[in-house]
This record gives C-alpha cells, structure tokens and sequence, in this order.
C-alpha cells in the first residue's frame, strides 16, 4: 500500500544515488584534468649556462641557477624569465657597425681621446662581458646596453688621460687594458648591472692624421733604437765571457809559469848547495867533474878539427863554411873522440 501512495521506489532512489555519485565522479575528474594541465605548465628545464628569473604576480621571488627539470607555481600566478648566463658577448668602440653611414663620425667621436700630455689620440677597443647576475642584468637598469658603452668609454677615456701620447701608443697599451678593466667593473657594480667584464682589448692606435707619418717616424727610430741596443747587448754578453776566459787562461799561464820558475830556481839552489858541500870534501874531484861536464855540454854544439899527433904536412884549415867540414885534411880525423887537440 505505501508503493501506492505516491512515495518514489527504492529502484528510483538507487538510480537516483547513482547518478548523483556519476555526475560527482566527473565533476572530480575533471577539476582533477586541468588542475593537472594547470600544473603541467609549471614545470620547466633549464639548460647548463642557464638561470631562470621567477616572478609571482608580477614581483621578483628567486632567481633559480641550477639546470635541470625545475618546477614554479603555474602562470598567470607565477612566470619566469630564462636568461643564458654563460654566453661571452662584446661591445665594440672606435670601428664602424652594420648601419653606419660612410661619412658617420660616431665611430670617430668614440676613438678620440685626450691623453694627459693634450695630445689626441684614437684608439678603438672591445670589451667583452658575462653575466653574473640574471634579474640584475635584466631589470639593474633600464637600458643596459647605453650604459655599458657609456661606462666603457668613460674608463678607458680616465685611463688614457692620465698617460702621455708614447705610452699610449707604445709600451704602456697592457697597462691601459688591466686598468680600465678595473675601472669598468668599479662602475658596472655601482650600478648593479650584473655583469662580469672578462676584458678589454685594444684594437687601432693611432694618432691623428695630421701627425701619423711624423709619429710613424719616432715609432721608427724608437725601434731602430731598441733593435741597435739589443744588438749591443748581444755583442757585449758574446764579448765578455770570451775575454773573461782568456784573462783568467792568462793569471792561471802566469801562475803556472811563476810556479814553475820557482820550483827550478829552488832546484838549482839546492843542487849548487849539493855542489859546494861535495867541493868542501873534495875540491880536485869536483873541480874536474865540473870541468868535464862543461865540456859535454859545450862540445856537442861546437864543430871540431881534431889531428892526431905526429901527423906531418898539415895545411891550415879555415872553417869558413859548415860545408867545408866535409873536406878534412889527410890524416886528420873529426869528432870528439880525438886524444888531443
């Protein structure tokens, strides 16, 4: 009877309950689809070299350095900004760009400078740069590039003032590098700018038309000079090692010789010493034994006639000419084994 009283079935009421829960299921499903495509778009990769600047809601929150798959709350909520901090870029001063007109002074404005000795000079230089910090580099200034170039000029301008016209042209280019460098980078981190300069380079310099042959002329000379002097400097370090060597073969000769001289006088001393003990003793004996050994040291250089006794008809023999020598007379006999004279 309560079937027929107008009260919905129990078959209607489960049906009912079933497409309530089926209308739920989607309804979950779907909300759980886009958030999962929501959050698809959150996440995001970062290549070696590369940070990435995270904004939320339009404010800076982080900068994120590291590479790999990285994940931030999805747009609009949050948004990035991926910047390559690793890639060398460079300025260029004093040489002329894509657009320039032939007849544009702007390369030349850059190129001239004042050096302390109010001379001018032009000099075009590079600078190359890396970023150090992404949002700095970004958002530090408002036109980045227009400062780089203004900080730029204004240190090497400070450098090169504050030097004469030869050395900027010749020996002191590496210094004016190193310093301005220096300079730049001091200026940059005043501004916040994020940027590392690595180098400046020197390309042209040159001294103003109108005097550039008479300075070509003194760089010249100034080289012929260094070249001369070298020169000199190699003549002189081949010289003085060979006249060191042979002054000092000269006092070692001289000593040697001195040594020498008087180790035989001392020799000689000591032999007439022997002598005239042995004279002392004996004075007939050593007087003949001196007399003796005189004579063989004398004889053998002498040329000798010697004509043994009794032999008649000599004739006077002459010794005008060593040859002679060779024709003895009869009966006579030459050399030192004569008996007589």
């Amino acid at each position: 009877m309560a079937e027929n009283d107008g009260s919905p079935s129990v078959d209607s009421q489960v049906n009912r309950s079933v497409g309530h829960f089926l209308r739920n299921m989607i309804v979950f499903l779907l909300l759980v689809g886009l958030l999962s495509g929501w959050a698809y778009f959150g996440f995001y990769e970062l290549e070696p070299g590369q940070s990435a600047i995270v904004f939320r809601l339009g404010k800076y929150q982080r900068t994120e350095p590291r590479a790999g798959l990285r994940f931030h709350l999805p747009p609009p909520y949050e948004t990035i900004e991926i910047v390559n901090v690793s890639e060398l870029s460079r300025q260029d001063f004093g040489v002329k760009r894509e657009g320039d007109t032939p007849d544009s002074s702007r390369a030349r404005m850059e190129a001239s400078m004042q050096t302390g000795d109010n001379n001018i000079v032009s000099l075009g230089f590079v600078v190359q740069y890396r970023i150090s910090d992404a949002f700095d580099s970004r958002y530090g200034v408002a036109r980045p590039e227009p400062a780089l170039r203004d900080a730029a000029q204004a240190a090497v301008r400070e450098v090169v003032g504050g030097m004469t016209v030869d050395g900027v042209l010749t020996e002191r280019r590496g210094e004016i590098e190193s310093e301005s460098r220096r300079i730049l980078q001091k200026i940059l981190d005043s501004y916040s700018m994020g940027i590392d300069v690595m180098e400046i380079q020197l390309q042209e310099v040159q001294p103003p038309e109108q005097v550039r042959e008479a300075f070509d002329d003194v760089i010249a000379a100034a080289q012929d000079a260094s070249l001369t002097v070298n020169k000199a400097e190699g003549y002189k370090n081949e010289l003085l090692p060979k006249a060191r060597a042979q002054a000092t073969e000269l006092v070692q000769a001289a000593q040697g010789y001195r040594d020498a001289k008087i180790a035989e006088a001392k020799g000689e001393a000591q032999r007439f010493a022997a002598l005239v003990r042995e004279y002392q003793r004996a004075p007939q004996v050593t007087q003949k034994r001196l007399y003796l050994e005189a004579m063989e040291d004398v004889l053998p250089g002498v040329n000798k006639v010697i004509i043994e006794p009794g032999t008649a008809q000599v004739l006077p023999y002459l010794p005008i000419a060593p040859g002679l020598q060779q024709t003895a007379p009869a009966g006579s006999r030459r050399g030192p084994e004569a008996d007589g004279e």
